[in-house]
Order: structure tokens, then sequence, then C-alpha cells
């Protein structure tokens, strides 16, 4: 950001008032980070924070982040070029998984069912040793707390590999939506942060910021042992069009970000990113699909079960004797939620009170 910008936003943020209804934890966002390189320095990490309803800005030292002073309790991330790699999207072997899906900023919710599960610690930190936890997208939107869920996930990513376990986050339909400018469900609690930086939403998770290229090395499906997981689900076109996991991944990093109109205009990504594509397929749960349609899909991947999240239920739920297992268990809602459990080949629910019950 130049220095008539952040002059500019410092001024706006001396006369920007909030609605009398919003709360007042909605004046504390942040911190929004962009790798800014200049000739005196590589690369430079460059925090802005919403304190206050007041601009802040500073920047990380060793590569990590530190609140400015009366910023309330904002996440102060340590940052990490490791995470930020392309990681296999097919793994063997695996002993222990945890699934979850559709957070959409519940953050509470989120951080209440992991520690209830032993999956973090009383202090957030990973507490699952070499397993891997898979969120099959959609952290953004509907929520009030989409920052600290991120940078949560992403202090979860540094911790689980330093364990030897791993953390997959998917690109879901939201994710897609808020990177490609469709900002229709972002909670207005980041209207404040885009005034103040002059910035749309989509341009703060850029491909210049921190969070914006983390999201971007991600996968759309990834394959663990004998299931595969996604957003939406895979649907039957996809086998005509012989598509092969690594391909779709591939194609969905290079063009996340595009416009709509300019994926629709394209067949493949049409397909790829909207209706029957991993991100927004419905069709395992309408009455007309059938085990036998399912079974070719298992065929093709060569899996044994099939992972989704996007269509609500009220609790993680197996279909077609568990080929089919839906964990998106309506965090959304804000109230609990459920999670999937894999120890040695054994479906397991973990209910939001710790509870633990064969799916």
């Amino acid at each position: 950001m130049t220095k008539s910008l952040l002059l500019a936003a410092t001024l706006l943020a001396s006369t920007w008032q909030l609605q009398a209804s919003e709360p007042l934890e909605y004046q504390f966002d942040g911190p929004y980070v962009f790798n800014e390189s200049s000739a005196e320095k590589a690369s430079t990490h460059s925090a802005y924070w919403v304190c206050n309803a007041e601009l802040k800005h500073n920047y990380a030292s060793n590569k990590q982040l530190t609140r400015p002073e009366n910023c309330g309790q904002l996440p102060q991330p340590l940052l990490s070029d490791a995470i930020k790699q392309i990681m296999p999207d097919s793994y063997d072997g695996i002993k222990k998984v945890v699934a979850l899906s559709d957070v959409h900023g519940q953050y509470d919710v989120l951080i209440t069912l992991l520690k209830n599960q032993n999956i973090i610690d009383d202090d957030n930190n990973w507490a699952f040793g070499d397993g891997h936890m898979v969120i099959t997208g959609d952290m953004f939107d509907r929520g009030d707390k989409i920052n600290e869920v991120l940078w949560f996930v992403y202090q979860l990513d540094i911790q689980a590999k330093a364990a030897g376990g791993m953390l997959h986050l998917l690109m879901g339909n939201h994710e897609q939506m808020v990177l490609g400018g469709d900002l229709r469900y972002v909670h207005q609690r980041y209207d404040l942060a885009s005034k103040l930086l002059n910035k749309s939403n989509d341009a703060l998770y850029g491909e210049d910021t921190e969070l914006g290229q983390w999201l971007r090395s991600k996968h759309t499906l990834v394959k663990i042992n004998d299931v595969l997981y996604m957003h939406g689900g895979i649907s039957s076109e996809w086998l005509t069009r012989k598509l092969t996991i690594s391909q779709a991944n591939q194609i969905f990093r290079d063009n996340i970000g595009r416009p709509k109109k300019e994926l629709k205009q394209d067949e493949l990504l049409n397909f790829l990113f909207y209706g029957n594509g991993p991100t927004w397929y419905r069709g395992y749960f309408k009455d007309s699909f059938t085990e036998a349609e399912l079974d070719k899909i298992l065929a093709y991947f060569n899996v044994s079960h099939i992972t989704v999240g996007h269509t609500s239920q009220t609790q993680v739920l197996g279909l077609f004797n568990n080929k089919l297992i839906a964990v998106d268990s309506s965090i959304k809602r804000g109230e609990q939620g459920e999670l999937l459990l894999i120890e040695n080949g054994e479906l397991i629910r973990g209910l939001y009170n710790g509870a633990r019950q064969p799916l």
C-alpha cells in the first residue's frame, strides 16, 4: 500500500462510524497481511489491523505478527512459507483421519468441537499427532469470525506438519465465490476493513496476501487411503470426461479467482466450477440417485467411500451402507456440529459433547 493510500485510509478511519446496531467486537478485525517487495528487502510482510474502528499498521518480525496495543484478541500468527507449498493429493497408510465441513466463520463452535474430540488441546494447538485432518471447504461467508477461523487453521497447518500429520484444506464453492469477487454472502463485519483499506473483500485475500497465497496452494479433492474427499461431490459426468484428481486440482488452482462470466465461457471450467462439478454438486441427496451409479464412481477412483460437505445435515450421515458420508453437520448455524473420525478403518461420529458413536 502506498503512503498516500495509507494516509487516506487513516483519515477515513477517523471519520468512520459503525452503525449503532453493530456489536462492539466488529470494530476489531484482521490481520490482513500483504506480501510486499522493495529494493531494501526481497519480501516484507505488511500487516493491517482494525483496532477500535481505526486502521493500524505494522510489519512481521522474523515472520511473527504482533497485534498493536489496544487491539483486542485478534490473531497473532507465525507466518510460514512451507504451508504454501503444493502437497500431494493422494495418501496411503494413514492410520487416523478427521473430517468436517462448512464452518462458515463459526469459530467458537469449531474450537469447542475440536477440543471436545481431542483434536486440539486446551491452548488450541494441534493434538492429533500424525493424523490427517480434512476440511472440505466453506470456511468463508455467512459467519462473523472468518479471519479467526482462517488464521486458526493456518496455524494448525503448521503444527500438523511439525507433528508428522497433515491438514488438508479443500476449496469449497464459497472460497471460489469470494476469491472470484462474488461477495453476496460476506458478513457485514468485513465492510469496515474494506472501507479502511479501500479494497473489496476479495482483494483482502488476493494473490499478494499471505492468506490468499496459502488458499491458492490448496487442493479441491484429496484421496486418503480408500476415501475420496471434496466439497460437493463427484457426478457421473466426471467419468465421461475421464479426469484425474491431479488434473482437476491443477485446473482449479490455475483458474481460482477468475470472474464467473469468464469461467462459464469455457466448457470444461463451467463444468468444474459449477453445476455438476465437485464444489457444487448435490445429486447424491436426490431420490433419483442410485447406489449403482455411486458404485461406478467409486470404482473409477478405486475407493470405498466418498466424503462430502456442502449439503447440510443435522449430523454426520452415512448413506448407501456408508459408501457416501456427508460431513456438513450444520456448523454454520452456530449452535453445534459433528465430525467424522476414521481410525484403523473404523468410521466414527464425533459428537459436539465429546462422545463418539459408530457411523
